[in-house]
């Protein structure tokens, strides 16, 4: 899951951003109400979190032009220490979500979120299950017949997004986008190394799903069928890629 935290005051940005990297998010942050329009233009975000006290502009209107320039936009969650009904419900009507009071909890802050994803307009079930495996995009689990697997935070991501992609292939620039940060190091083959770890941990548990790539097109899942099952999944042959501060804090106010 991707977010955008835009937030003037750096040490609340920091804080934000590096909990929700910690907690399986891939995270991007901006300290304007420019700089956030130019991120949501080139970046499919799945939620935003805003502050309303903006350099440029108020937090409000920002939300109003996010709105209009995305057909299906994010869901966001406006943390402001504006704390009157009033600027709660005019944050509300402009398209936000959610809104939390600052000084609030970053346990708190991704438990709204999390909620908020898991309403159908941004595209989040409770479960995904595809042959004998189940994932659960809200506890960032895996199982199959009950049995958890063990996952990287980046592994889970990767499998959800192909999850959530059904039988349809995703670009791989597509999956490097949705998985890492504009500011995450990472070398060139870094998705072909999570891919291939990910693909031996199902295969290792018998999922009866297999991550299989298409060279030039992308990734995507797929049931195992007695002809898959004896096919090296890393052949590249046949067109098959060869994997090789002081608003906020952690426990409470």
């Amino acid at each position: 899951m991707k977010v955008l935290v835009v937030e003037d005051h750096p040490a609340v940005r920091g804080l934000i951003g590096s909990y929700l990297s910690e907690r399986g998010f891939a995270v991007d942050d901006v300290s304007t109400a420019g700089d956030a329009m130019a991120s949501t233009a080139v970046n499919a975000y799945d939620a935003i979190v805003l502050d309303l006290g903006l350099p440029d502009v108020d937090g409000l209107e920002l939300l109003g032009r996010i709105g209009r320039g995305r057909a299906e936009r994010a869901a966001i969650i406006v943390v402001s220490a504006r704390d009157s009904l009033e600027e709660r419900v005019r944050a509300l009507d402009a398209g936000a979500d959610d809104y939390l009071v600052k000084p609030f909890d970053l346990i708190e802050l991704e438990a709204r979120l999390r909620a908020m994803l898991r309403r159908p307009r941004v595209g989040y079930g409770p479960v995904h299950k595809r042959g004998r495996l189940v994932f659960d995009p809200m506890r960032r689990e895996a199982s199959v017949d009950g049995s958890a697997i063990e996952l990287t935070r980046r592994e889970a991501s990767l499998l959800e997004e192909l999850m959530r992609a059904g039988n349809r292939f995703t670009a791989k620039e597509i999956l490097e986008e949705r998985l890492y940060s504009s500011t995450d190091e990472r070398s060139y083959n870094a998705l072909e190394a999570t891919v291939s770890r990910l693909r031996k941990k199902l295969m290792n548990v018998g999922a009866g799903v297999a991550v299989y790539g298409r060279r030039g097109v992308g990734y995507r899942l797929q049931e195992e069928t007695r002809r898959t099952l004896i096919q090296p999944h890393d052949n590249d042959r046949g067109g098959h890629l060869k994997a090789g501060g002081p608003m906020v804090q952690r426990t409470g106010v």
